[in-house]
């Protein structure tokens, strides 16, 4: 479809694409881009194509049996399947192993409910249809509205939620936007918490590979062979997948890039506001986390001796009593991937510096306010944020202070929160793109700036989610949004899907997206308007690659701000 302005406009160092402004009334709005909300509303609607499926009942038959899905849209032959297993239950003796196929069934398997989230903090069931707890969680959700025989691109989405909470039935992830644009959407459970993450000298003795701690990851893995293996039934192409995701998803995303076990089973990626190179600690090594482990084991149990604890006993536990170990300051484990020779054979930063990670093009950003993520922690006067600074960045603090400034309590905080979304942000985003190039990849770098209406902490962590997905108007959104927001929505989300079928978001109805370099340290912002900037945030960013410049302590990440 065309643009309001597919114009380019240099100005220092900017380049800007028109878009229509918010000052003008609604009344000049809908005269001088009616077309656009008609446009719009034929993206999200029409199309007369036909029904989708081998059969008119939304019956598909994958290699484990035979599912019936739920129609969302007969004019766009748009359907969805919620809640196929595409592992078997990790209960039981399976607590704490990778993840196993799923069990074939006989008879039709109804797909018109999500599966339950994986077991994480809070209440087992909140209601209004949002599905329960439990271990029995490996389950995904497809959306679709390809023809019988089509190709379509796939996209995969990882939820967020600091790998320890969230599911991939999140209101914001609704599919059904994405697939009336041509791709064929998936959303996935994982593992989360000591679930997922627990690392222990016993669980590593019974593997064969030696190794433990990375469930949540081999549960991505084991998804994406799924959609291998299964997504041709619902009209997708198994060699043009897409991985994205926010957050810590995003953080899955870019660690899915460095195990070699995933090699082949995706061709692009897109990472929204999470990295783990460097800002949330080096990734961490076995016997950190297996001594982690071995005390959360004893504490679990209740044993003084580490050496008297089971693997079976520790099976045996409920889930609810591993969730209440774990919130201990005795039981506490680090939720996060683990340097374990198998699944991770090194760093994630390590990985990447050597152009050892899966060779994909990318994309890759930040938003602009998601310093607001740390305004409970934020210094309450000038002295006690240049403490902070000092223990933060040691010989480099006069160096910071100097850049970020802070000489009263107001202009502290606001540089504490600055600093906050440069440091786990905006450099962990900008180096991304940057080692991308070490596998001879394209990378197209982003700042997302756009207010969502009514917001009261700016651009917040996950504010560009529901642009992305074109979920701005389904129930669950927090505001009201406007025309704008449905322009850089569209604008988003063509990106993302061009990206997604062929590689590049560039297509010939979209402004031009200039891949990164780091001579012109390029990004686009999407804002107001699509502006390209260059060298955006460039003196705060670079201070961090001074910083990063020297070798991690493992335990950095949670001292950092």
């Amino acid at each position: 479809m065309p643009w309001v302005s597919s114009r380019v406009r240099l100005r220092g160092d900017t380049a800007t694409v028109d878009a229509p402004t918010p000052q003008r009334g609604t009344e000049e709005l809908i005269v001088r881009y009616g077309w656009l909300i008609v446009a719009l509303c034929l993206l999200c609607g029409a199309g007369g194509a036909a029904p989708w499926a081998a059969s008119e009942d939304g019956v598909v038959t994958l290699d484990t049996g035979t599912v019936r899905g739920v129609p969302v849209d007969d004019a766009a032959g748009l359907w969805v399947f919620k809640g196929m297993p595409f592992a078997s239950p990790p209960v039981g003796g399976q607590r704490w192993q990778p993840p196993a196929p799923a069990a074939a069934w006989s008879g039709e398997r109804a797909a018109n409910q999500f599966g339950p989230r994986c077991t994480q903090g809070g209440r087992p069931s909140l209601g209004g249809g949002i599905p329960p707890l439990s271990e029995d969680c490996l389950y995904l959700n497809v959306w679709t509205a390809a023809a019988p025989g089509e190709h379509r691109p796939v996209m995969v989405w990882i939820h967020g939620g600091a790998l320890t909470g969230g599911a991939g039935s999140g209101s914001g992830y609704d599919g059904a936007a994405m697939a009336r644009r041509g791709v064929v959407l998936v959303t996935i459970n994982y593992r989360l918490g000591p679930f997922g993450y627990l690392a222990h000298p016993l669980l590593t003795a019974e593997s064969p590979q030696s190794a433990s701690g990375n469930y949540g990851v081999l549960d991505q893995i084991a998804a994406l062979d799924w959609v291998r293996r299964n997504i041709a039934v619902f009209g997708g192409d198994p060699d043009r997948v897409t991985i994205f995701g926010e957050s810590a998803g995003s953080w899955s995303v870019q660690t899915l890039l460095a195990t070699p076990l995933a090699n082949g089973l995706f061709r692009r990626a897109i990472g929204e506001s999470g990295g783990v190179l460097g800002s949330y600690g080096a990734t961490p090594d076995r016997a950190t986390v297996e001594r982690e482990g071995e005390r959360f084991g004893a504490t679990l149990l209740g044993a003084s001796d580490p050496t008297d604890v089971t693997l079976a006993a520790m099976r045996a536990a409920s889930a609810v009593d591993v969730m209440a170990t774990v919130n201990t300051p005795e039981g506490r484990v680090r939720t996060r991937p683990v340097v374990d020779g198998w699944v991770l054979p090194d760093t994630v930063r390590a990985i990447f510096e050597a152009g050892r990670q899966n060779p994909v093009p990318v994309i890759v950003g930040w938003n602009a306010d998601e310093g607001s993520l740390a305004v409970g922690r934020a210094p309450e006067d000038v002295d006690a944020y240049q403490t902070w600074a000092r223990n933060t960045f040691g010989d480099k603090a006069n160096a910071f202070l100097e850049l970020y400034g802070g000489d009263t309590p107001a202009s502290a905080r606001d540089a504490f929160l600055r600093a906050y979304n440069d440091q786990n942000f905006g450099w962990e985003m900008r180096e991304w793109a940057r080692l991308t190039a070490n596998v001879n990849q394209p990378a197209f770098l982003y700042h997302f700036s756009r207010v969502p209406p009514d917001s009261e902490t700016g651009v917040y962590h996950g504010a560009e989610i529901r642009y992305v997905f074109g979920n701005l108007h389904t129930p669950g959104a927090r505001h009201e949004y406007t025309l704008l927001d449905g322009w850089v929505s569209d604008l988003m989300a063509s990106y993302w899907v061009a990206f997604a079928t062929t590689g590049n978001p560039n297509a010939a109805d979209t402004p031009p997206w200039l891949a990164y370099t780091p001579v012109r340290d390029e990004l686009l912002d999407f804002g107001e308007t699509g502006v390209h900037r260059f060298g955006f945030r460039k003196a705060e960013l670079d201070f961090f690659d001074q910083f990063y410049a020297e070798p991690l302590d493992p335990d950095a990440g949670d001292q950092q701000p």
